[in-house]
């Protein structure tokens, strides 16, 4: 249990990503012929973008991958400085062990700022002899248009529920846990497609006991039950406020939950409610509206009070 899963487990080949195929096959090309053009790597937190750009790499350049290998971190040092001096210097310089040439994986390249972006442009340019890019971000249009169409683009989705499944599946084998159909169901849900919180979940949980249920999971990841989120909007749709109220303050106080967070599964839930259409519309929109302000930085349980009257004020419908 000292080692962190997230590693532990991390996919050594490309074989072995899951629920990627299509990127898959198209790095394998890239491996086929020693060659690749600057990459980007772009889509959801936990999908696969670093290990992809390991996987590649260690394929590529065998045992002399780390010599020919350097990441860094955007969100930590994003000014022109690292592009004009830790980039640069690594860039220009000739591969090591008869490696074609370098690879920079340079992660959340979305929050480099303008004139980083600008130096780093110019960097891909000059240096494309002896040093190839991976920029991964969340969000290529962050990015300015001139890097864009230096790289060939991979889109990565959201895993499916199938194929998290199967990878917690295998680390309980591997560390003899139990883990309930209702506790697979929940860490499913906490997750949302992001396999890497569904692991790291999966580690706190395991830190309880052996058996991993529904319980461990939402508790251990501050999560509110489903079902609890939509019986509290129902409840304010039938147009009782305060009962809604209650179903809040135990949210609050049983799961420690945040304004945002429940404002997240607010919106999640908000599809499954057996309302009529305009409804929803109505509510989805003050959703946005109480998230913005919560953002600004207004009081959490005030707005989320304020959205529970809206929804007393619209419903009637509910079943």
């Amino acid at each position: 249990m000292n080692e962190v899963w997230v590693e532990k487990y991390r996919p050594k080949t490309l074989d072995e990503i899951v629920g990627q195929t299509g990127v898959v096959e198209r790095l394998k090309s890239y491996v086929e012929t020693m060659n690749m053009p600057h990459l980007m790597f772009a889509g959801p937190a936990g999908t696969g973008k670093t290990t992809s750009a390991l996987a590649l790499t260690k394929e590529m350049f065998g045992e002399n991958w780390k010599l020919n290998f350097h990441e860094l971190n955007a969100s930590d040092e994003r000014g022109i400085d690292v592009v004009r001096n830790k980039i640069k210097d690594f860039a220009r310089t000739a591969p090591i062990a008869d490696t074609p040439f370098k690879v920079i994986f340079l992660d959340e390249a979305d929050s480099l700022t303008s004139d980083a972006q600008a130096a780093l442009r110019r960097t891909m340019e000059k240096y494309t002899n002896t040093c190839r890019f991976i920029l991964s971000c969340n969000y290529s249009s962050k990015l300015i248009d001139p890097i864009q169409s230096r790289c060939a683009v991979f889109r990565f989705k959201s895993l499916n529920g199938d194929d998290v499944k199967k990878y917690l599946r295998r680390i309980a084998v591997s560390e003899k846990l139990g883990v309930t159909e209702d506790g697979m169901d929940a860490l499913l849900y906490v997750a949302s497609g992001d396999l890497r919180r569904a692991t790291n979940i999966m580690q706190v949980s395991a830190s309880l006991g052996t058996k991993i249920d529904a319980e461990a999971v939402y508790k251990t990841s501050s999560t509110g039950r489903p079902e609890e989120l939509k019986n509290m909007m129902i409840t304010a749709l039938k147009g009782e406020f305060i009962e809604a109220r209650n179903l809040l303050d135990k949210l609050l106080i049983n799961y420690g939950l945040s304004g945002h967070d429940i404002i997240n599964q607010v919106h999640r839930n908000v599809f499954d409610l057996d309302v009529d259409e305009h409804i929803k519309i109505k509510v989805i929109e003050k959703i946005g509206e109480t998230e913005f302000r919560l953002i600004e930085g207004s009081n959490s349980r005030i707005q989320i009070e304020a959205l529970l009257a809206f929804m007393v004020s619209v419903g009637g419908h509910a079943r």
